[in-house]
């Protein structure tokens, strides 16, 4: 393990020291032996160590507490994601209290819905009861639109009526006008014949 000896500065014993063990002179364990033995080094050094010691204690501290932090983090979260589903879930039940005041509301459609397909019981599922709710606004919107387009077909016929008699007014407007430029063609050359004489 790494000893983070940034904050501290090197002394010129631990250079010399240094020196002595990259060329061969001492081992590392002749120095520690040695330091445990005797304490031949400065008290700074021994207090740097010990500062050491008591910051990796801290730093496992730390990391124990973060740790508990985490974990109370996520039972909190389960605590919360569980209140969650409880709300979605009462709302779930308000909306088919909902659906099923609508159903007993319009008993038609629920006679129309609980009225077997094909002469078989098919009691619709509780999964799909969201489905039907759907075709049913699908059908109902259906109704809407068609009514709206029938509405606009009735309107086409009146529309196509108005634009035949605006055809024919049309017609007649051109004949009356080339009519009429026959006779100002016709008045124009009695004009002229009259002249001449």
């Amino acid at each position: 393990m790494q000893r983070d000896l940034s904050v501290f500065s090197v002394t010129p014993a631990a250079s010399l020291l240094s020196r002595c063990v990259s060329r061969g002179a001492l081992s590392q364990e002749e120095i520690d032996f040695s330091a445990r033995q005797s304490p031949a080094f400065s008290s700074h050094l021994q207090e740097a160590e010990q500062r050491i010691r008591t910051q990796r204690q801290l730093d496992e501290v730390h990391l124990q507490l973060e740790a508990e932090l985490l974990q109370v983090e996520r039972e909190s979260a389960h605590v919360t994601h569980v209140r969650s589903l409880a709300r979605r879930f009462q709302m779930l039940q308000m909306f088919c209290d909902h659906l099923q005041q609508l159903l007993k509301e319009q008993n038609r459609l629920r006679q129309r819905l609980m009225t077997p397909l094909g002469r078989t019981n098919l009691p619709v599922q509780a999964h799909l009861h969201r489905s039907v709710v759907e075709v049913v606004n699908v059908l109902l919107d259906f109704i809407d639109t068609l009514e709206e387009k029938l509405d606009s077909v009735h309107s086409c016929t009146t529309t196509r009526d108005r634009i035949t008699q605006l055809n024919t007014s049309l017609a007649r407007l051109l004949t009356q006008a080339a009519e009429l430029q026959t006779l100002s063609n016709q008045v124009l050359q009695l004009k002229e014949v009259g002249r001449d004489l």
